[in-house]
């Protein structure tokens, strides 16, 4: 994130600067407004940019054996643009390297999940799924309790991804 808001200045003084030639260039007939304009304009596309590539960036980095399941669109009224271009800033891997077969019963795997999130730590839970049955337990408290099985289907993107790579 630091990163990125120097990046951010970067492209405001890279914009003014380009203004400001543009100025000299023309014998001043431009007017001086443009300066901050071009300033302001330069951060904002940078912004855009960093957001936009930051699914393909993070997905790029993942380890070898992290297979992306899911990834979720969002779209905003602060950010119109999203509504033509739908920006990515979530998405779901379960790491297929990891993958854990049951001994007792054929079919069940245990597998570790990350959830990825622009601007939030990656939170990383070990999850069953059952190929057969098509239902995955979702992460109980840690207190030895039974899981608790949801029926998701065959559809469900975490359960294809397991179930394609077992």
């Amino acid at each position: 994130m630091f990163f990125e808001l120097i990046a951010v200045f970067v492209a405001g003084f890279a914009g003014a600067g380009a203004a400001m030639i543009l100025r000299k260039v023309t014998g001043g007939r431009l007017p001086r407004w443009l300066v901050p304009v071009g300033a302001g304009a330069a951060m904002l596309v940078a912004t855009i940019s960093s957001e936009y590539t930051w699914y393909a960036r993070t997905a790029a980095a993942l380890p070898e054996g992290m297979q992306i399941a899911q990834t979720v669109e969002s779209r905003a009224a602060w950010r119109p643009w999203t509504y033509v271009f739908p920006l990515t800033d979530r998405f779901v891997a379960v790491d297929i390297g990891g993958l854990r077969a049951n001994q007792q019963t054929t079919d069940l795997y245990l597998a570790e999940m990350a959830f990825f999130a622009r601007w939030r730590p990656v939170t990383q839970v070990q999850i069953m799924v059952d190929c057969a049955g098509n239902r995955r337990a979702d992460p109980t408290m840690g207190d030895g309790s039974d899981p608790v099985w949801r029926d998701v289907g065959p559809q469900d993107p975490v359960v294809q991804t397991v179930c394609a790579e077992a």
